[in-house]
């Protein structure tokens, strides 16, 4: 299909592939395609309801989908943690690839979900280039965080920066937005 793919292995068994910029409908199959193109067993999560109805549900989890319930009382980032800290017990497989961005419009910024997680849990990040203005997929830049979210999230910005989605003008600012936020305040006019 034209891309290319740079693409050379995880260093750990468990860790976190922020794919970014996340602009349109087209980055999930571009990315599934990628996904088995190098037999890469990346799983992703999804809200809960997408995996209620059998046929539905069952593909998303043949795709690599693990169901989060946005509500649950210690939210996606204590879901995830658990399924995290699971894997590393049973020193099982599990990188989780998602868009920080959590849509194709434009927000103020990245949800922090990401970024907790992959805190509490110690684990890794694929930083994943998802470039349309050159038609590759990169997936060859790994950082650990620090903690200090300014400093982390300074570097991140630099990895992507000059990389481009379908639509540039929806990508988000890479900086963490204020989690106190609601879903309505998040909508850029």
């Amino acid at each position: 299909m034209g891309w290319c793919v740079k693409f050379d292995g995880f260093p750990t068994l468990q860790g976190i592939a922020v794919v970014y910029p996340h602009t349109s409908n087209w980055d999930f199959p571009v990315m599934l395609l990628m996904k088995w193109a190098h037999g890469i067993p990346v799983k992703f999560w999804g809200k809960d309801t997408l995996f209620k109805w059998p046929l539905i549900g069952h593909w998303m989890r043949w795709l690599g989908g693990i169901p989060v319930k946005r509500t649950a009382a210690g939210g996606v980032v204590g879901q995830a943690v658990q399924i995290f800290e699971t894997y590393q017990r049973e020193n099982g497989y599990l990188w989780l690839g998602l868009a920080p961005e959590g849509t194709r419009k434009r927000i103020p910024g990245w949800r922090s979900g990401f970024y907790q997680t992959a805190l509490k849990t110690q684990v890794p990040l694929c930083l994943v280039k998802l470039d349309y203005s050159k038609r590759e997929i990169s997936a060859t830049d790994f950082m650990v965080l620090t903690g200090d979210q300014v400093q982390d999230m300074v570097h991140i910005a630099a990895i992507y920066n000059g990389v481009q989605g379908l639509h540039p003008e929806h990508a988000s600012p890479i900086q963490l937005i204020d989690p106190k936020l609601s879903r309505q305040d998040l909508v850029v006019k």
